[in-house]
């Protein structure tokens, strides 16, 4: 689990298996404030999620870009609802994960964010197919990236992949990820950190006890 401050080419982690927890993850040691690290500070840190995520090609990411940087008060209104939508997916998912229900004041604001997303929901025909597609105006340009990310906590609150939803058992990290392993067995949000220093933890321990 990264806890640096976001910065110019900052990668965010992407090991939670669906879309909304990796959303949900932007925060590092969420509940240890000496300790807690955000990792969006901005509507530039937003976009550089979802390109990031392949939500954007890259044209449409400087297209948001400069369109935030001319309209201040409308980049600092879609970043705003991307915290609070944010906050609202950890809550109802973190609770899930813990064996419990969403508070049904957080499914709201899920079922909320999604039925604004499903009015930007277009059927097109490309090479004979058909397919869904984003459209936005540039009234609501800014705030497409948390359509996808809304359509994603819905699909995963109503299905069966809900029940494979936990929380990292490392003690400093409370990221949420899918367990996909054959055994349900997985413990760690990635392997490469929390799991080897968690390993490293009880290995030390134990030598010198």
């Amino acid at each position: 689990m990264r806890s640096a401050k976001p910065h110019s080419g900052y990668q965010f982690d992407l090991s939670g298996g669906a879309l909304c927890l990796d959303f949900a993850n932007t925060v590092s040691h969420r509940h240890l404030p000496q300790r807690r690290a955000e990792h969006l500070d901005s509507y530039a840190d937003l976009v550089a999620f979802a390109e990031q995520s392949k939500l954007l090609l890259p044209k449409l990411a400087a297209s948001l870009r400069a369109r935030s940087a001319r309209n201040g008060a409308e980049a600092q209104s879609s970043f705003r609802k991307s915290i609070v939508l944010r906050e609202g997916l950890y809550r109802a998912f973190s609770a899930i994960a813990a064996g419990k229900h969403a508070r049904p004041e957080d499914v709201q604001q899920i079922n909320d964010f999604a039925l604004a997303a499903l009015k930007h929901r277009k059927l097109t025909r490309t090479n004979g197919d058909y397919r869904w597609e984003w459209q936005s105006s540039k009234g609501d340009l800014l705030d497409r990236i948390l359509w996808p990310i809304a359509e994603s906590a819905a699909d995963l609150l109503t299905s069966k992949e809900r029940a494979a939803i936990r929380e990292c058992g490392a003690p400093d990290c409370e990221w949420l990820f899918l367990d996909q392993s054959r055994n349900g067995s997985r413990r760690w949000c990635d392997m490469k950190s929390c799991g080897n220093r968690q390993k490293a933890r009880r290995h030390y321990q134990r030598t010198h006890e």
